[in-house]
């Protein structure tokens, strides 16, 4: 591992982070995990009713394909936690099926969930996060790595997702923000059983979702900035 994929480990007791996406299975076991570790919590997602099931952190609804939802995010942040030491993003969608038969609509919404809104996001909550010398993590995917066929466009969200992530740690580097980039093989959330178009191939047993949530939150701790699929070995 090169010296610009690790930096320094966070100190996760006490810490003010928002987990986006934590509606989802791999979210809430990320934020449940961080609870554990002694994390003060935004838990942010779309879904009032499951927001209210969740027993860590503080609820926000707010849709991560909404550029207003960053803007509610620092918000909250700031009432109810006095600023932001980090952002977790774990929300995304998945779509599957040949391009030629994805339909427009599916394309812009694998794209405007998992790549632009969370640059819409972070756009909104650097400020709180230069403040802190925080981090953000963005959970990706093992296409971003090896894209699949069948799955040319949400292969091409995660990867611009990875991208900007490899990007913006250099851009950030200089405001003492960390810039974490996750990138787990399939794991068992349920996610491929509802996709935006098209159904699943056929897919070997994937991880089970707390021991990934476990690793995405050790790699926080440790300052591992860059964890692909193969560090979920």
């Amino acid at each position: 591992m090169s010296a610009a994929q690790t930096g320094a480990g966070r100190d996760l007791d006490g810490a003010r982070i928002a987990v986006v996406g934590a509606t989802g299975v791999l979210g809430s076991l990320v934020a449940e995990e961080l609870a554990r570790r002694g994390s003060r919590l935004l838990v942010v997602g779309r879904d009032p009713d499951r927001l209210a099931t969740l027993d860590v952190g503080v609820p926000v609804e707010a849709d991560v394909g909404d550029a207003a939802a960053g803007t509610a995010v620092a918000a909250a942040a700031r009432e109810h936690l006095g600023g932001l030491d980090g952002v977790v993003n774990a929300a995304g969608v998945v779509a599957f099926g040949p391009l030629a038969d994805t339909p427009d609509i599916v394309v812009e919404e694998l794209f405007l969930t998992n790549v632009i809104g969370p640059l819409f996001l972070l756009r909104r909550l650097l400020p709180l996060l230069e403040e802190s010398g925080g981090f953000v993590l963005q959970v990706s995917a093992v296409v971003a790595e090896r894209p699949m066929a069948g799955m040319a466009a949400y292969s091409a969200s995660k990867a611009a997702l990875s991208a900007s992530a490899t990007a913006l740690r250099l851009e950030l580097r200089r405001h003492g923000v960390q810039v974490y980039d996750v990138r787990p093989p399939h794991t068992e959330t349920g996610l491929a059983g509802r996709p935006l178009s098209g159904v699943a191939p056929r897919l070997p047993q994937g991880l089970a979702p707390h021991l990934v949530a476990a690793r995405i939150v050790d790699a926080l701790a440790v300052g591992q900035l860059d964890v692909g699929a193969g560090d979920f070995a």
